[in-house]
């Protein structure tokens, strides 16, 4: 059981970096800053 438990948090673990960086290839984290950027201003009542 617990062999088995260390190889799905292995297998999440590579597919979770993987996923990262092709949305780091594809320009994805400017498009994610700008939306949290405004989201933030949103909040604060300036944007």
């Amino acid at each position: 059981m617990l062999k088995c438990r260390k190889i799905s948090q292995f297998v999440m673990l590579i597919a979770g970096i993987s996923m990262i960086c092709y949305g780091a290839i594809r320009g994805e984290a400017d498009a994610v800053l700008s939306k949290a950027i405004k989201l933030c201003l949103e909040c604060v009542g300036i944007g």
